[in-house]
């Protein structure tokens, strides 16, 4: 059977193409362009751009690089900013082919590893990247490989990104499967982005939107607008924060941020689980929600927290105020308000800022008010103001019963009323000095004091007590020595006991101090008390024997 004229002419078409793909990779020497393309590279990004062996792939239609490298600003690193085994550079055939012209269209950077570095002074060692890109000249820009310096795409796929700083105060912290897509790119204008990336921890990233112009002083102030997403971020892992600052959660976040390059806006919320907010503090047993809006000027590294919302049980802690940023260190200036909140709603965020309860105990109904400044270092702030606790109870915990030397007042199994409870709180890592505190506790009287809490938790307290006479809890003095003495006694308790707190917030430890009692009031008592054939001048020993007797 003869063959069509038609079949013959297709395979000879194919024939004639599969030689083409065979043949002109033997005909087009990549290698003539590496120099030209090492060049342009270099100058538009102003660091040294070092290229492997090239190869022409008329499959992929580019150039191939065995190996790249993009230096490093020395100020920060020695070992290269960028270094990857592959580069896949995107070109027009056509005018490579037939006219030997190199004309990039992408660039797509297979498993690279990225040396990302952080100074004293905020500036990143990229931050002089494309510096030189504005100024080549328009005869430069016709001849160019990289025409008005915009390429179709860029990519990163796969790449490990290692963040330190300068000089190194901690352990590098290392992003992987990084994978970055920018489309149109150009130093002159915007172009929109996509990324991603696994984050220490466990953590995901994933960022779009859109960057650009490219800041020629700086381009870590670059003009952007992005959506983030973080899910399962751990601050303390992916290294936002140091673990001595005692803050963690594990949070899904997501923040829309935008920047002109000088004011950088963010606004967004965040579910933390886990919530701790003090070094000595404990994880919140349920999730908190917590939004926030902040202004930050690039340029003076300092900013505004317009308002940090911590939302737990249908109520809200509300921060405001500002920081700065001297270095690495960063500077709070900020209040924290809590207007008559339901204690019932905001008793789970108790411990996540280091309050502990006696163990056994639980707070149930009243308010919560506090009016505190948060100052200081970000690692180390001090917290201080007043805060108020009214018609609350303090449920498992018997306090009357816990006084040394007293007898429990009647009808307080169960708990403890608290009708007021108010002081100054100054608190930091140092531990924690309470000032003109009062309470007011309806079984039993009222206490006015000052003491400390230690980092640990250790109580030193020393307050006064006022008892009421019909609590009972003076009974068991009112017998001492019997008749008039043993009302003096009574009164004089009455009229302020001292007491001293010890032991931890967990297990404290409460004793009535008596003998101070009885020594500070011996000659009113004694006055009251026919001793013998009173010649004798009365002093506190002899209050001393009566009481013991």
């Amino acid at each position: 059977m003869k063959k069509h004229p038609l079949i013959s002419i297709l395979v000879a078409v194919v024939v004639l193409l599969l030689l083409a793909v065979l043949l002109v990779p033997l005909f087009v020497n990549a290698n003539t362009f590496r120099s030209t393309l090492e060049t342009q590279l270099s100058d538009a990004l102003g660091r040294k751009v070092t290229l492997g062996n090239l190869s022409f792939s008329v499959f992929s239609g580019g150039l191939v690089a065995d190996n790249i490298s993009i230096a490093d600003d020395p100020a920060f690193s020695s070992k290269p900013f960028l270094q990857a085994k592959s580069l896949h550079i995107g070109v027009e055939v056509a005018p490579l082919l037939f006219h030997r012209q190199l004309l990039v269209t992408s660039f797509v950077a297979d498993s690279p590893s990225i040396n990302l570095v952080h100074n004293a002074q905020g500036t990143w060692n990229f931050s002089d990247m494309g510096r030189n890109a504005g100024s080549r000249t328009q005869n430069t820009q016709k001849e160019s490989a990289l025409p008005n310096f915009t390429v179709g795409e860029i990519k990163v796929v796969n790449g490990t990104a290692v963040v330190s700083d300068v000089p190194l105060t901690g352990t590098p912290f290392t992003y992987s499967n990084l994978n970055l897509s920018a489309s149109d790119f150009s130093f002159a204008k915007s172009f929109p982005f996509d990324l991603s990336a696994s984050l220490p921890g466990g953590g995901l990233l994933d960022a779009k939107g859109n960057a650009g112009p490219v800041n020629q002083k700086d381009a870590s102030d670059t003009p952007l607008n992005a959506t983030i997403h973080l899910k399962h971020f751990d601050p303390v892992a992916a290294g936002v924060i140091q673990a001595n600052q005692g803050v963690s959660m594990l949070a899904d976040v997501t923040a829309q941020v935008t920047s002109n390059g000088q004011t950088l806006t963010s606004n967004g919320t965040v579910n933390a689980a886990r919530l701790q907010l003090v070094a000595n503090g404990s994880p919140t047993p349920n999730p908190v929600n917590i939004s926030y809006t902040v202004n930050h000027n690039l340029d003076a590294r300092s900013g505004q927290i317009n308002d940090l919302s911590i939302n737990t049980g249908g109520v809200a802690l509300h921060v405001k105020g500002t920081y700065a940023m001297t270095g690495p260190q960063v500077t709070l200036a900020l209040q924290l308000a809590a207007p008559n909140l339901p204690i019932n709603q905001v008793e789970a965020l108790l411990p996540a800022a280091g309050v502990r309860l006696p163990s056994g105990s639980s707070l149930q109904g009243g308010t919560l008010t506090a009016n505190l400044a948060i100052t200081g270092l970000a690692t180390a702030p001090t917290i201080s103001g007043p805060i108020e606790v009214d018609n609350t109870k303090l449920a498992g915990f018997d306090l009357s019963s816990k006084i040394g030397g007293l007898k429990p007042a009647s009808g307080s199994q169960g708990g403890t009323e608290l009708q007021t409870v108010r002081a100054n709180v100054n608190s930091s890592s140092q531990g924690t000095r309470i000032d003109n505190l009062y309470t007011s506790v309806p079984q039993l009287g009222t206490a006015t004091g000052a003491g400390t809490v230690s980092p640990q938790g250790a109580l030193n307290f020393q307050v006064v007590a006022k008892i009421n006479a019909s609590s009972g809890a003076l009974a068991g003095l009112t017998s001492v020595g019997g008749g008039v003495l043993g009302q003096a006694v009574s009164t004089a308790a009455a009229n302020g006991i001292p007491v001293h707190i010890a032991g931890t917030t967990t297990n404290p430890v409460i004793q009535a101090d008596l003998n101070q009692l009885l020594q500070k009031n011996a000659g009113n008592i004694l006055k009251q008390q026919i001793l013998g054939s009173g010649n004798k001048q009365p002093n506190a020993s002899d209050v001393l024997k009566l009481f013991h007797h």
